[in-house]
């Protein structure tokens, strides 16, 4: 069951890489971190728990600012 969760997380994560809208990218990345988080709970590995946070934080920063930046551009356009 474990190993069967860190496939999930595997397959999400290599499907997120074929997305060609970089928003797309970045939320099925966010997801598979999420995924692989659980893995590493689940196993006891502090590499992957500590890893995967630290790129969910990344993905999360880079959405807030391609939010912000779509918000302005739409408030120009008005």
């Amino acid at each position: 069951m474990v190993d069967l969760i860190g496939y999930i997380g595997l397959t999400i994560n290599l499907l997120s890489m074929t997305m060609k809208d970089i928003l797309w990218l970045r939320w099925l990345s966010i997801v598979a971190n999420f995924i692989y988080i659980c893995y590493g709970v689940m196993l006891g590995a502090m590499p992957f728990i500590i890893g995967c946070s630290i790129a969910v934080c990344i993905h999360i920063y880079h959405l807030s600012i391609m939010y912000s930046v779509k918000k302005k551009k739409s408030i120009i356009w008005k």
